[in-house]
């Protein structure tokens, strides 16, 4: 009885191990589904070539934003300050009072030079500093201009008329000697008015430029002597940059190139201006010649003191072998190319060197005629299967 009650367990057994040995072996079973050997179907991906191109070379430094003008504005009088009318930061208009000191010395002191200023006007046939006539129409001038004109005259009959012998040499000698005197005339007025012209302008320029205050020096009830400095205005529009150019790089560089500047405050926006002066000696200590831009700053948004990185573009073209920025894989600070060969792609480390919009300069590594993968770079591995199309231009 033990014995029957066993032989169906050996049975089941033996069934079950040959049911499992007939599985494996059915025909059209999938042989290596799991096991990852199963062969992928080709990428499909856009592709570009490399090319060489002519390019105007930039140059990118970095430079610090100044004011174009600055100005120390003194005390024209000595006297107690008795207002403030300006202070840090504050935007002042040409000709704006920005201390006003104790009135009577001072409004002495003014009324005198109105008047001289007046008298200065007067005598050079204006009506205001800012509208100055030529230094040759000024009442002096054409008055002596008249003379001397008519005393040419004169020499010039005095000369015809000794020629016939119709005057003695010592009437000619009175003409030639009313001509020498009235040049000295014409030539003393001149003078006299360039002098006026340069003491209406030095009256004039107590006034500062439209700017902002800077710097306040002075407070109230300080006493103040005459040329005593008491606020510092600066001018924000336009500003300069100032950097300096590589020494090997300099004869790429001229006046009145455009640069494009970015700043840290604004990383969205793009600032323009122009090379305005290079300097003609190089710096010894760092081997680049300094240079000026100038920048227009309307809406006052860049600011003295900052610093800015500059990129100019020059008038060096050069023959570059480039591709697009979008087809480098950068892994582990090394940039790769993928170079479609047939149906497959194969990595090439690139060095790389100047970013040229959505380019990029290639020193080594693909040459030109190369094709390279475009899509989904980042993830494209070396002999990886593709379907590669060319991407149209």
């Amino acid at each position: 009885m033990a014995l029957l009650s066993r032989a169906p367990i050996h049975l089941l057994v033996a069934l079950f191990v040959a049911a499992t040995l007939a599985g494996c072996s059915e025909p059209g079973s999938a042989k290596g589904a799991d096991d990852g050997t199963r062969e992928r179907p080709a990428k499909p991906i856009d592709t570009e070539p490399v090319r060489r191109e002519a390019v105007n070379r930039t140059v990118n430094v970095s430079g610090t934003l100044a004011a174009e003008n600055e100005v120390t504005v003194s005390s024209q009088a000595e006297g107690v300050v008795s207002r403030i009318l300006a202070d840090l930061g504050d935007r002042v208009v040409s000709g704006q009072v920005l201390v006003e000191l104790d009135r009577e010395k001072p409004q002495y002191n003014l009324d005198q030079q109105k008047a001289a200023l007046a008298r200065s006007l007067a005598r050079y046939g204006a009506s205001e500093p800012g509208r100055l006539p030529p230094i040759d129409q000024t009442p002096d001038v054409k008055r002596a201009a008249a003379e001397l004109n008519q005393a040419r005259r004169g020499f010039e009959r005095a000369t015809e008329l000794s020629k016939r012998q119709l005057l003695s040499q010592q009437a000619l000698d009175d003409a030639d000697a009313v001509l020498r005197t009235k040049q000295a005339e014409y030539d003393s007025a001149m003078q006299n008015a360039k002098n006026l012209a340069a003491d209406i302008d030095a009256s004039n320029a107590a006034a500062p430029f439209d700017g902002y205050v800077q710097q306040r020096m002075v407070s109230l009830g300080e006493l103040v002597k005459e040329q005593m400095p008491v606020m510092q205005v600066v001018r924000v529009d336009p500003l300069k940059v100032i950097a300096e150019i590589p020494e090997g790089l300099a004869p790429w560089v001229q006046g009145g190139q455009p640069v494009d500047l970015q700043v840290d405050a604004y990383p969205d926006q793009s600032f323009t201006g122009k090379v305005s002066r290079i300097s003609p000696s190089v710096n010894q200590q760092t081997r680049a010649f300094p240079f000026e831009a100038l920048v227009p700053n309307p809406q006052g948004l860049l600011k003295p003191g900052t610093f800015v990185k500059v990129k100019l573009t020059t008038n060096h073209v050069e023959q570059l072998l480039t591709l697009p920025y979008a087809a480098l894989q950068y892994r582990y600070g090394v940039n790769r190319a993928y170079v479609v060969t047939g149906d497959s792609i194969a990595g090439r480390e690139v060095k790389v060197g100047d970013r040229l919009g959505d380019r990029i300069e290639i020193l080594d590594g693909v040459k030109a005629g190369d094709v390279v993968a475009m899509t989904d770079v980042d993830n494209l591995a070396d002999g990886m299967k593709v379907a590669p199309k060319r991407k149209a231009n």
